[in-house]
């Protein structure tokens, strides 16, 4: 029996790869005779270049960048087993956590850091790129990754605007010949998973700039200057950004790698499963069993469980979700594919007792392990 093992993190508790060890710890108490493959997943958030190194028996790399606020940070990205793809998640080099809450103000903040981690992956001979867009400290468009990569923005005398929010005002002129060379021939996918415009009352400034420390008159600042962004790119490089749905994540950095390195946006959960080539590793199976740390109606949106689902059903392979918990709206998944949920808490405990890495793996390991029990069950019932 062919039994596959594709969930994401449990996040702030187990990687995937420890998700994966832990539930065929418990299927392998059973028998040792079936094949168990772990296939370490993502939605293109946090944690998928954890998932995604795991996942191709890749390596990670740590570069000294410039952070949100211009100080050094040193940024983590991975390079896959395939020697050929490079995944990079933003928010290591330009994430909110990176900013003292005090100093939290997106125009002030810029990308220039995710776009030295572009270069870098570039250096290592990298010509197929993830980029992860989640949780960023900026609104500036990725005017930071531009000028990283040999962009030039201009004001009106010529001279190089700062690669910020409050920048972007000043933006005059697009300049792309010092543009780096390999980018044209470098294919770079954007895990994306929303479909803000770059502005407007759905745009960046409005929706994601409060969170990040924008007050209201900055908001209103931010999106004049995303505005004059989208004009100038239509006018100096010939693209309409304005409504291409994602361009207003992380700031306007979707729209940003659309338009300096003819980057693609694309449904972060659907990139891994290429990634990892998931419909290959799936192929045969009789059962899948994947997972999240919180199971409910939600998961059927973009999310990791969601996205193996679809895979699955596609070759018949009946799919279990496990979870730290599961909430009563999550019935509505059965409609999407979901054979069956279950909770691995096996009794009443507090949430911090829950997530003690080796007590979730106990239960992790106990879940899945009943999990194939009734399976078996049910084959011989038939």
């Amino acid at each position: 029996m062919k039994i596959v093992i594709a969930p994401d993190s449990f996040k702030g508790c187990l990687s995937a790869l420890e998700v994966c060890d832990a539930a065929a710890d418990g299927i392998s108490a059973i028998s040792d005779d079936y094949e168990i493959v772990e296939v370490p997943m993502a939605d293109g958030g946090e944690g998928t270049v954890q998932s995604l190194v795991d996942a191709t028996d890749g390596q990670f790399v740590t570069e000294r960048v410039t952070g949100p606020l211009g100080e050094p940070v040193d940024a983590t990205y991975g390079l896959l087993g395939d020697g050929e793809t490079a995944v990079i998640e933003m928010a290591a080099a330009s994430g909110l956590p990176l900013v003292p809450e005090h100093s939290r103000n997106p125009l002030h903040t810029t990308t220039y850091g995710t776009g030295e981690l572009i270069r870098a992956a570039l250096d290592k001979g990298r010509r197929k790129l993830i980029v992860g867009i989640g949780g960023s400290a900026t609104t500036d468009a990725g005017a930071g990754v531009a000028q990283a990569l040999g962009v030039r923005l201009l004001d009106d005398h010529g001279e190089e605007i700062e690669p910020t929010g409050a920048g972007l005002g000043r933006l005059a002129t697009i300049d792309m010949s010092g543009a780096d060379p390999r980018l044209p021939d470098t294919e770079i996918r954007v895990a994306c998973d929303v479909d803000n415009p770059l502005y407007g009352e759905r745009g960046a400034a409005h929706v994601y700039g409060p969170q990040k420390g924008a007050s209201p008159e900055d908001v209103k600042v931010l999106d004049r200057h995303l505005r004059r962004f989208a004009d100038i790119v239509q006018r100096d490089l010939g693209l309409d950004v304005r409504d291409i749905p994602g361009a207003g994540a992380a700031g306007g950095l979707g729209a940003g790698l659309v338009a300096f390195c003819g980057a693609s946006l694309e449904p972060g959960v659907e990139i891994v499963i290429d990634a990892v080539d998931l419909p290959g590793q799936m192929r045969g199976a009789d059962l899948c069993i994947t997972g999240e740390g919180a199971i409910d109606s939600q998961t059927a949106f973009g999310k990791t469980p969601a996205g193996v689902t679809a895979v699955a059903r596609r070759q018949g392979v009946p799919v279990i979700a496990i979870g730290g918990g599961v909430a009563l709206n999550a019935v509505s998944l059965h409609e999407r594919g979901f054979a069956a949920l279950a909770s691995i808490l096996n009794e009443p405990m507090a949430l911090t007792e829950a997530m003690k890495p080796d007590r979730a793996r106990q239960m992790i390991a106990f879940t899945a392990q009943q999990i194939v029990r009734c399976f078996l069950a049910g084959r011989e019932a038939h």
